[in-house]
C-alpha cells in the first residue's frame, strides 16, 4: 500500500541547529564535506552568541559547499521576501572572498563591516556575517587554497521536506518512502512536499554535488495537496545536497536541504511479516548484494526495544552476487501486545568505504491461547498452634502451576497474611514455582494470588488449621451432610 507521505518520518531539514562547533585552539578544518562538523576555535561565552543566533525553529537552508582542497569558486543564492537574518558562515584558514548583493554592491573579506555585511564575527577559524536584507540573487566569490566550507541560512515560514521513494510493491498504487540509503549510480525517486504555504509550486529539483560543481537535475511531477514526485536519471556518487527551487504567487524561492546525504554501492534488502510473537524466534532473512564491492561485508543488527536477537557479523560478498542471511529476533513472552519494535540491519563493506542499512518496523502480537489460571497444590502443612500463639509458629509449601500448554507462572504475591513468604523454581522444571509461607500462629490465614504470564489470576486460601480451611470438597460434604439429616427428620 502507498505510504502517506505527511511529516513523520521525512527527511529531517535540521531546524535546531546549524553547526557543532569544536573547542580547539589548535583546531583545523575537520571533515569539511560535512557540515555538521565545523572546526573553530572560541570561547564558550563567544559560542552561546553564535548558537543563539542559530537555533530559532524557522530556519532554512540557502547554500551549502565545501572544498577540498580549496579552490576558487563562485557560488550563488537567493533571498526571496520571506528570507529574515541572512547569515553567512565560513570555515577555514586563510580565505578571501567577494561578497555581491542582488543591486551589483560589493565587499570584501578584508571588510568587516559595511553596507552589505551588518556584523562580522571571526572566531579561529570559523566566521559568521550578518547580512543587510536585499531580495534577489547574491554572489560570493571564494579564494583559498585550503580546505573550507560555506553555508548561508535564513529564517522564513516557508521550507520543504522530502523522501527518497520507490513504486509501493502493495496492492495499491503509490510510493513508499526507502528505510535504506538510494543506490548509486542508478535512477531514483523523491517525492517534496512544500511546508509554509497553500498555493507555491516547485519548478525545480536537482542533487548537487557538495563538493564540486556537478548536479542532476530531476524531472518534477505535480502529485497534488503539495506534494511533487522528482525522477533523476542517476544518484550521484559523491556527497550531495537536495535544492529545490518554484514560485510562491510572484516569488522565486530556493531552498536546499540542511543535510548532505551520500548514495551506496551496498544494497541491502529484508523481507518478513510485520507480526512478532513474544516468546517465538522471528526471523528476518535479508541480502546484501554489489556490482562493484566485494570482500568480507560487516553486518551489525540492532534494535530499539533491546530484545535478544542473533545475527551474523559479516558475509562475504563477491560483485555482482547476493550474500544472503538471517537475522534472529526474540521478544520476550511478557511484551505486551502492540508493542512496536524496530529492527536496524547494517551493513559495511571492508575498510569501511561505503555502508548501507536497512529498518524495519515490527508490531508485537500477543496470541492468548491461556485462558486456565495457575494451579495451587498444598506440599506439607506443618501448625503446632495452641492458645498461647504469640510463640509459636506454623508453616506451609506449596506447588504452583500453569498446567500443560499455559504461559507459565508470573507472580506469586500476598493477599492475606503477616508471616514470610519465599518462592523459586522447581529444580530442572522451570514451568513449576515452589512457595514456602511461615508465620507466627496469631496470624492463621494466609491468602496467596498467582499470576500466569497472560495475566490469569486465582487466589489460594490457607489456615494453620485443617478444621479451618474451607475447600469446595469440603463444603460439597457438609452440604450432602446436612441433606441427609434433613431428610431423616422429615421421615
Amino acid at each position: 500500500m502507498g505510504r502517506d507521505f505527511g511529516e513523520e518520518g521525512r527527511q529531517p531539514q535540521c531546524k535546531d541547529s546549524v553547526a557543532q562547533i569544536h573547542v580547539d585552539e589548535d583546531s583545523e578544518l575537520r571533515e569539511p564535506n560535512v557540515f555538521l562538523q565545523q572546526g573553530a576555535a572560541a570561547t564558550q561565552g563567544t559560542l552561546s552568541e553564535h548558537h543563539t543566533q542559530s537555533s530559532s525553529a524557522s530556519l532554512v537552508t540557502l547554500l551549502q559547499a565545501a572544498r577540498n582542497p580549496g579552490s576558487s569558486d563562485t557560488f550563488s543564492f537567493m533571498v526571496d521576501e520571506t528570507i529574515m537574518n541572512p547569515i553567512v558562515y565560513i570555515t577555514g584558514r586563510s580565505i578571501s572572498f567577494t561578497l555581491t548583493s542582488p543591486t551589483g554592491e560589493s565587499e570584501q573579506s578584508t571588510n568587516s563591516k559595511g553596507s552589505l555585511i551588518i556584523t562580522s564575527q571571526l572566531v579561529g577559524n570559523f566566521q559568521t556575517l550578518q547580512l543587510d536584507k536585499q531580495v534577489g540573487l547574491w554572489t560570493m566569490n571564494m579564494v583559498s587554497t585550503n580546505p573550507y566550507t560555506l553555508k548561508v541560512i535564513g529564517q522564513s515560514p516557508f521550507d520543504f521536506l522530502f523522501d527518497f521513494v520507490e513504486a509501493s510493491r502493495g496492492p495499491f498504487p503509490g510510493y513508499d518512502a526507502l528505510d535504506t540509503r538510494p543506490r548509486a549510480g542508478v535512477n531514483g525517486s523523491l517525492l517534496v512536499s512544500l511546508t509554509g504555504s497553500d498555493s507555491a509550486t516547485v519548478t525545480e529539483v536537482a542533487l548537487v554535488e557538495s563538493s564540486g560543481s556537478g548536479e542532476i537535475k530531476g524531472v518534477v511531477e505535480s502529485q497534488g495537496s503539495g506534494n511533487f514526485l522528482v525522477l533523476v536519471d542517476r544518484i550521484p556518487s559523491e556527497e550531495f545536497v537536495v535544492r529545490v527551487k518554484g514560485n510562491n504567487g510572484p516569488t522565486v524561492f530556493i531552498r536546499q536541504s540542511s543535510t548532505n546525504f551520500r548514495a551506496s554501492n551496498l544494497t541491502i534488502t529484508a523481507d518478513s511479516s510485520s507480526i512478532l510473537e513474544p516468546g517465538t524466534p522471528f526471523s528476518v532473512p535479508f541480502s546484501v548484494m554489489s556490482h562493484e564491492i566485494e570482500g568480507n561485508i560487516s553486518i551489525r543488527a540492532t534494535n530499539n526495544r533491546g530484545f535478544d536477537l542473533a545475527s551474523p557479523t559479516s558475509l562475504f560478498l563477491e560483485a555482482g552476487n547476493r550474500a544472503n542471511d538471517t537475522v534472529t529476533l526474540s521478544a520476550p513472552l511478557n511484551t505486551p501486545s502492540g508493542t512496536d519494535v524496530t529492527l536496524t540491519i547494517e551493513a559495511e563493506a571492508p575498510g569501511g568505504q561505503d555502508t548501507n542499512y536497512v529498518v524495519m518496523r515490527f508490531s508485537v502480537f500477543n496470541t492468548v491461547t491461556d485462558f486456565a489460571p495457575p494451579v495451587c497444590t498444598l506440599l506439607s502443612l506443618q501448625y503446632n498452634c495452641s492458645d498461647s500463639c504469640s510463640s509459636l509458629m506454623w508453616e506451609l509449601s506449596v506447588q504452583v502451576t500453569d498446567g500443560e500448554g499455559g504461559s507459565g507462572v508470573d507472580s506469586v504475591t500476598l493477599r492475606q497474611g503477616n508471616g514470610t513468604l519465599n518462592t523459586s523454581l522447581a529444580a530442572g522444571n522451570e514451568k513449576i514455582t515452589l512457595v514456602s509461607y511461615n508465620a507466627s500462629c496469631c496470624s492463621p490465614n494466609v491468602e496467596l494470588v498467582v499470576v500466569d504470564k497472560v495475566g490469569n489470576v486465582d487466589i489460594c486460601f490457607y489456615a494453620n488449621s485443617l478444621s479451618t480451611k474451607v475447600t469446595q470438597g469440603s463444603l460439597c460434604l457438609i452440604v450432602v451432610v446436612l441433606g441427609q439429616i434433613m431428610k431423616a427428620a422429615i421421615i
